[in-house]
């Protein structure tokens, strides 16, 4: 039996990189999966993938910014399957500049994606966990959200940190309803939000050395926290900060 087996989920950004893996591992062990992005065509390529190698799941247009988007979204997971037991809100996007430099728009643009999307999706989701007799909510924040970085604008850096604090909101205004919330934080990822840097030989250096595990982080380094968080092998666990960043946080 899969770590997943009879639950659904529903998994954001699941057009490419993290989440995309995500969802294939989370069908792999036997969730039901509605795989959401805005990127229409990457994410219905990920459906039939997943579903070729015999995966359930079902692809919904989503963007984290609307409301609606997100009710229909959890509306498809239970005219579907019929309940609801995992959210997944990996979505997110890494713009940003000097503080100085931050115009209203970018601040507001990167706050709506990284964070209102969270809360949305966190708000539409309670009531169907409470109906299916509970759940679990991951949050991917990142290690910006706990620590100051140079090398990460601070739009980001508050985006990721007001993460991180909701999920321990929620974790602790929803325990009573078996609904669990955790974050995770990873650090540099190799995945298409780096693109900028990993085709810059020095940015690539420079983000390299400061991992004392030597390397950027893979998709799947990520996506084995973000399973053992969703599912009922961490049922003991809520309101924590799950640091995936090869050592970094720990210099």
């Amino acid at each position: 039996m899969g770590r997943l087996e009879g639950k659904v989920a529903i998994i954001t950004g699941g057009a490419r990189g993290q989440g995309a893996l995500e969802a294939e591992l989370f069908a792999g062990e036997g969730a039901k999966v509605i795989i959401c992005d805005v990127l229409d065509q990457e994410g219905k390529d990920v459906e039939a993938k997943v579903q070729a190698s015999g995966g359930d799941v079902v692809y919904s247009h989503l963007d984290v910014t609307r409301d609606d988007d997100w009710q229909k979204a959890v509306d498809l997971a239970e005219s579907c399957y019929g309940k609801l037991d995992i959210l997944v809100n990996n979505a997110g996007i890494a713009r940003g500049a000097s503080i100085e430099e931050t115009s209203e728009e970018l601040w507001d643009e990167v706050l709506a994606v990284n964070t209102k999307g969270v809360f949305l999706g966190t708000r539409r989701a309670i009531p169907a966990m409470r109906r299916a007799g509970g759940g679990s909510i991951v949050n991917v924040s990142s290690i910006a959200g706990i620590l100051g970085r140079k090398l990460a604008p601070a739009v980001y850096s508050a985006s990721k940190g007001a993460v991180r604090v909701f999920t321990k909101s929620t974790a602790i205004q929803h325990a009573e309803d078996r609904i669990r919330c955790n974050s995770i934080h990873p650090g540099p990822i190799d995945t298409p939000m780096l693109a900028g840097i990993t085709s810059n030989a020095a940015m690539l250096q420079e983000r390299t050395e400061e991992v004392p595990l030597g390397r950027l982080g893979r998709s799947e380094d990520v996506a084995f926290g973000v399973l053992y968080l969703a599912s009922n092998e961490s049922s003991w666990i809520t309101g924590i900060e799950l640091i995936i960043d090869g050592g970094i946080t720990a210099m």
